[in-house]
């Protein structure tokens, strides 16, 4: 059985230098992830941002730590211990800027976008309400956008592009996660994907899709990534374009769901500190798509947001929880179950906008059904019935089991009702075709 992905992000500003991530590499182990993210650990521009890359050779001093071994002699060591502890580590890629006052725009100036007075161009954000209002556009001015619409050596970019991927495949780097990757074409992927995996055929690509509009996703349909990001973790479990996004992602690759990233607000922090909200979110992402990512911190109810300038290791916090036990049985159930490493339909058999929603997925390659009945009112406890649900998979009832991590729940025959507390999520397996 191939195995999604059960990525940890291991945000290296809080974890500190190099030999400080590798005490970190047993409890990810532990917990059952096959994978590890690392953000962007190169040397920053002005802004010290791990996304305003200045050089992509050297590390960010904090990374360097005290240590005088090379950068490239510091990341193969931890690459090749995480892969001790059996898993895979990706890093970031962003190609579709670099820090404004990158080296790349000294030495190769012809590739970066330029304003109409000559000056580099920085990308920026529209407000969805007002695209046409400059004045409610938030512009990073510590980035330098690189210029793949009309770009005056795209031979000379592509063959920095590859040289830099098949340097850290060299590595041990086993995959990577692509910035923004809607901001670059789908055929400029499409080739250094190919690249990379004509040398190293094993090497993963992951897209990062999130807040772009379908088109930009569709464009990426041929570029050859193993997966993409989708948007489970804001989904409110009644409207439908979670679904929606879903059946049109799946076309193009599978996709991870997350409960919170680096990006993002701590979830124990939007739900003040509700326990319940945070073993939900994780369990709904590992049964909602074949992979899952949680950041570091997660599984401790961590509250204050990760940030790429500011972060450092004494904003270590004390947990509010510990989800540790539970996260490693999600992830088992998740390993051990094919269908929820595959993608295939997937559709809502409750009433919409009821209380309790049930989700039943199919698997594209694996036979069987998994159902997942999640209860998302906060104050009341809701059932269902199990003839329902035993309909809903098309399943006799002798046929299903329970798979809910650390739940031991007996036979489902002989009961008519299923009841699940408020916040709570129970998940089913159903054997055949």
């Amino acid at each position: 059985m191939v195995q999604g992905p059960r990525i940890y992000n291991l945000f290296p500003l809080l974890a500190g230098s190099i030999r400080d991530w590798e005490a970190h590499l047993p409890r990810i182990a532990e917990m059952g992830f096959n994978w590890l993210f690392l953000n962007p650990f190169h040397y920053p521009g002005f802004s010290g941002s791990l996304y305003a890359v200045k050089d992509y050779y050297r590390l960010h001093p904090v990374f360097q730590g005290g240590s005088r071994k090379t950068p490239d002699a510091l990341l193969a060591a931890f690459v090749r211990q995480a892969e001790d502890h059996g898993i895979n580590v990706m890093m970031d890629l962003v190609i579709n800027h670099t820090g404004r006052d990158s080296e790349l725009v000294a030495q190769h100036p012809e590739w970066f976008a330029r304003e109409a007075d000559g000056s580099v161009r920085s990308p920026f954000a529209v407000d969805p309400d007002h695209p046409d209002d400059v004045a409610k556009r938030t512009v990073w001015g510590d980035l330098a956008e690189i210029d793949y619409e009309h770009p005056a050596d795209l031979e000379g970019l592509m063959a920095y592009w590859k040289a830099l991927v098949r340097h850290y495949v060299e590595l041990g780097f086993h995959g990577f996660r692509c910035d923004a990757a809607y901001k670059v074409p789908g055929d400029i992927w499409a080739e250094i994907i190919a690249a990379a995996r004509e040398a190293y055929p094993d090497t993963h690509f992951f897209a990062e899709t999130l807040g772009c509009q379908p088109e930009e996703v569709a464009q990426l349909h041929d570029a050859g990534f193993d997966y993409l990001f989708n948007s489970a973790k804001w989904w409110d479990f009644q409207e439908d374009w979670l679904l929606e996004q879903y059946e049109a992602y799946r076309h193009i690759a599978p996709s991870v769901a997350f409960p919170e990233s680096h990006d993002t607000e701590r979830l124990a922090a939007e739900s003040g500190g509700d326990e319940r909200v945070s073993r939900l979110r994780y369990l709904f992402a590992a049964f909602f798509s074949g992979g899952v990512m949680m950041p570091v911190g997660f599984e401790f109810g961590f509250r204050h947001k990760l940030d790429v300038v500011k972060t450092r290791p004494d904003n270590w916090e004390k947990p509010l929880f510990d989800l540790t036990d539970f996260v490693r049985a999600t992830n088992e159930m998740k390993a051990s179950t094919p269908l929820l490493n595959e993608e295939g339909l997937q559709v809502r058999f409750t009433a919409p906008h009821a209380p309790l929603v049930g989700l039943l997925r199919h698997g594209s390659g694996s036979g069987g059904r998994v159902a997942a009945l999640i209860n998302s009112d906060p104050e009341h406890s809701h059932d269902f019935s199990i003839q329902e649900m035993a309909e809903a998979m098309a399943s006799a009832l002798e046929h299903i089991r329970e798979i809910t991590p650390l739940s031991v729940h007996g036979p489902l025959a002989g009961h008519s009702r299923i009841r699940l507390a408020p916040w709570e999520m129970r998940v089913f397996y159903a054997e055949g075709g």
